[in-house]
Parts: structure tokens; sequence; C-alpha cells
């Protein structure tokens, strides 16, 4: 993955450390992420990030929660593959979300989720972006997306194939996971428009 000077975490400088290393490290906030030995930063979210967010969030739960498909969850904690990333969105299919013995959510989910989504703030490289989609997708994330309302774009990035770029009314095509949701490019980016 391509790590930037402005990504790297201040007090640890960019040195390389394996992955029990920084998951002993205390938290930050933002959030920081370990990739390939190099811990960088994630930018504090903007305005446009945090309602696109919590859009996608909420359309993919109120479609999926109630028949037990799946659960969306916002700036969870991944490790998996030798790296710990947290993506603005994970999505897991139902049956594979551990629970405790009182069947409540485990606060750890191992493995990789069934769709991570990033969403482009300003200070964030597109082509860092499109490196981490394609690693979440190399180590079994099922469809990986940027959205990146700069462009109004949606790029999906599936397992063997090129990232599609979806605009416009195109459908944010979610079957392999999510058969049947229904949300284009443009809905999404309305929520952007307050009247």
């Amino acid at each position: 993955m391509a790590v930037t000077q402005r990504d790297i975490v201040p007090g640890i400088g960019g040195r390389r450390m394996t992955l029990d290393e920084f998951l002993a490290l205390p938290e930050t906030e933002p959030a920081s992420e370990d990739a390939e030995g190099v811990v960088t930063q994630k930018p504090w979210p903007d305005g446009w990030h945090s309602v696109l967010q919590s859009e996608m969030t909420r359309r993919v739960n109120a479609f999926a929660k109630p028949g037990k498909l799946s659960l969306a969850l916002l700036e969870l904690r991944t490790t998996y593959g030798g790296a710990s990333l947290v993506p603005d969105i994970a999505v897991y299919w139902w049956d594979r979300i551990p629970r405790s013995p009182d069947r409540r959510l485990a606060d750890i989910i191992p493995g990789p989720p069934d769709i991570a989504a990033e969403i482009a703030s300003p200070e964030q490289s597109i082509t860092d972006l499109f490196s981490k989609c394609v690693w979440y997708v190399k180590h079994g994330v099922r469809i990986a997306l940027i959205v990146d309302p700069d462009q109004d774009t949606v790029l999906r990035f599936r397992p063997d194939a090129l990232p599609d770029v979806l605009t416009g009314d195109d459908r944010i095509d979610l079957d392999e996971v999510l058969p049947g949701f229904e949300l284009t490019v443009i809905e999404l980016f309305s929520s952007l428009v307050l009247d």
C-alpha cells in the first residue's frame, strides 16, 4: 500500500514495526492503521465524509439488518492479512459476526469484512485509497468501494475484476453480499444536499 509522509503517525515517526507491536500501542484519534509494517493515521472526517458514511451505513442496515442478512459498522478496526486497517464502513454477513454466549455482538470481529468502503476526504490521495481497496479484495474482502464526493463517483473493486467506475444513475451493485440492495450513485450523493 502506498504511504505518504503526511500520513505518518506523529510520535512513531514512520518506523517499521511488527503488527503485534502496533496492536500493543494505545488507540489514536483519528484511528491509526498498520499496513505492511508502516503506521499511518487516517485524516479527521469532514462534513461530506460524515454525511456519506452515515447515509450509506443507514441504508445498508435498513435493508439488511431486519432480515439478518448483514450488519454495517462504522470505523471498525479489522486485523487480518498481516495488517490492521479501519475502513470507514465494514459490512459483515450476519452469520460471520461473532457473538458472546448471551448473543451480544463481540467487541472484536476477526477477519476481513465482506464489504469495505472508504470515503475520500480532501487530504486523502485517491491513489492511496485505490491501493487500499486493491489490498482489501486481495485479502478476502468481496467488494471494496471508494466513495469520492469531489467527483460524485463510486469505484467498486471485486476480486479478479477491473474496478468499475459508477456515476449518476448507476446502481451501486452489492449483490454478491447484499442481493437486491438498491442505491444509485446520485441517490447517495443527494444526501449532501440540504433543502
